[in-house]
């Protein structure tokens, strides 16, 4: 892994097994390791291998965004990808204080793969790619559980993903309906990767995905919306735009091992209900959503995808002037 390569983590927890494993694995694979920490973090935070980003040290930062991101909330993972992009990464990968590591996490990601590509076949449940099981990923609209087993046929080409997403083996990225009435832990199948392109939808979360510079404005998480959907409605966000560049999202097996930290399951659900009720709804608005397209207007398209959740009553109006911000910071970082 070339030290162009940034790892990036929230936490508010103190130094822990997965944090070591993270740190030691940066080190031992010239990789910069950013955790961004928040008010809970523990104020003695210290850790080798890791550059930690306390709240005092965030709010000395001379991004835009810094001074107007709200604390305690997960959204705080924007500044770790603003000082990853002012370092001069090339890649950014970022998973949570939960992930193990396995082996395959540290291998050399590039951003042309060899994988079976889909392309116009709507919803697809890419987890059911991966297993027999029935399983889906958390962000999937229930109401398309029924019909979106898609099996893809051919073979494999090469495929421009920008955008990498990989699974989590134990307690993988399920929702809270699954966790109530479905049983874990959970392994994948040790399957090829999966490519969707234009005209294909599957949610992808920020526990363990990678990131190359072309999309790194498109990584912006939202913070005035419900906190079980912010790095869901991102993914929303990032696949209409990638559509408009004739960029793919990858899906790949396994690479992290999730200790799921304690979660109120109920409390999960009701911060999921916005998406089991809206998701395919806001995916058809966007599909519809007139886009500018080109890498020199992901920011204005970004801001457009934002600007019509606003309009929709899924994010508040406040979001706004965040993605001015951070907009404002990329321009300056990359």
């Amino acid at each position: 892994m070339s030290t162009s390569t940034a790892l990036v983590i929230t936490s508010i927890s103190p130094p822990n097994d997965i944090l070591a494993a993270c740190a030691d694995g940066c080190v031992t694979n010239n990789c910069d390791f950013i955790v961004v920490g928040d008010t809970k973090s523990p104020a003695n935070f210290s850790l080798n291998g890791c550059d930690f980003w306390s709240i005092e040290r965030q709010r000395s930062m001379v991004f835009r965004l810094a001074a107007t991101l709200p604390e305690k909330h997960y959204a705080r993972k924007n500044l770790g990808y603003l000082v990853a992009m002012e370092r001069g990464a090339e890649v950014i990968i970022e998973t949570d204080d939960d992930n193990m590591p396995l082996e395959g996490f540290w291998r050399e990601r590039q951003v042309e793969c060899s994988a079976k590509l889909l392309l116009e076949q709507g919803w697809v449940n890419v987890y059911r790619h991966f297993s027999e099981e029935l399983i889906w990923p958390r962000g999937f609209p229930l109401e398309r559980l029924q019909d979106s087993c898609v099996v893809p046929l051919g073979a494999d080409s090469v495929v421009y993903c920008p955008i990498q997403q990989g699974l989590a083996d134990g307690n993988p990225d399920v929702d809270a309906v699954y966790r109530l009435v479905l049983p874990l832990p959970f392994s994948f199948n040790d399957k090829g990767p999966l490519a969707l392109g234009r005209g294909c939808w599957s949610p992808f979360n920020s526990q363990n995905t990678t990131w190359f510079r072309e999309a790194f404005p498109l990584l912006y998480i939202p913070s005035y919306c419900s906190f079980r959907m912010c790095d869901i409605w991102r993914s929303f966000v990032a696949t209409r735009i990638c559509w408009e560049n004739n960029w793919n999202i990858l899906f790949h097996g396994a690479t992290v091992f999730q200790e799921r930290n304690e979660h109120d399951l109920l409390q999960d659900f009701r911060d999921e209900v916005p998406g089991y009720l809206s998701n395919a709804q806001l995916c058809r608005e966007l599909s519809d959503l007139t886009l500018k397209g080109g890498v020199g207007s992901l920011g204005e398209d970004l801001k457009s995808c934002y600007e019509l959740f606003v309009r929709l009553g899924q994010i508040g109006p406040e979001e706004l002037s965040l993605v001015d911000a951070w907009l404002e910071d990329v321009a300056a970082s990359l």
